[in-house]
């Protein structure tokens, strides 16, 4: 019965990742609202927000810890635990990250009035998006070959990275310095929010096989 308490226990624990990568999930879809509109309303809300889940993750965190101390997990559920606090680091680094692009709301017209430019940031957010989305899907699942595509997808945020990065030295004109400091933060913060979530994916592929090479992302 202890066991069997115990399982039960990591089960809750699975889902409740889950419901916090979603809340993560709805900071990136206010991110990219902020980005393409500048709303300072929504920009509000992200900000509170993200009080909620870093308490989400503090809480996931200490309940993991605890499971630990108490239980002294072995083998496959020692890994899962151990797993589970590193993709809650990710997540907390992924919701951080999308304030950086929302705390830039007052730049917003600054960046839209640079089409081509911001063309490339708003496909960046939408494939940070996107990205996340899958790892999502593929946590939700248990499923190693979602995980997997999450980092194939990854090479479309190099290419518009590189792209973006064009644009920035083709700019001129007295506004240049400016739209270029601020096209690099959140266009850099996009790129690692996709970079920590194939982090995500990959500790999840781990998770599912065992296989010590899935870590090696996480040391890069």
């Amino acid at each position: 019965m202890p066991r069997e308490n115990f399982h039960q226990e990591l089960d809750q624990l699975r889902l409740q990742v889950e419901v916090t990568a979603a809340r993560v999930g709805v900071a990136l879809d206010r991110m990219h609202g902020v980005l393409r509109t500048g709303d300072l309303d929504l920009t509000d809300e992200a900000l509170a927000a993200d009080d909620h889940v870093d308490a989400m993750v503090v809480s996931l965190t200490e309940r993991v810890y605890d499971l630990i101390c108490r239980e002294a997990p072995m083998a496959s559920d020692l890994r899962y635990l151990v797993s589970v606090v590193r993709i809650l680091e990710e997540l907390e680094r992924i919701a951080d990250l999308s304030l950086r692009v929302v705390k830039q709301a007052p730049e917003q017209p600054m960046l839209a009035a640079h089409p081509a430019l911001f063309a490339i940031l708003d496909d960046m957010a939408a494939v940070a998006e996107d990205l996340f989305r899958m790892a999502l899907d593929a946590w939700t699942a248990q499923d190693p070959s979602l995980a997997h595509d999450v980092a194939g997808r990854s090479s479309t945020m190099d290419e518009d990275y590189r792209a973006l990065l064009d644009e920035i030295l083709a700019l001129e004109g007295p506004a240049a310095v400016s739209v270029a400091v601020t096209s690099v933060l959140v266009g850099r913060a996009l790129e690692r929010i996709a970079d920590h979530t194939v982090i995500v994916g990959e500790r999840l592929q781990y998770l599912l096989t065992a296989d010590p090479a899935y870590l090696a992302s996480e040391v890069r």
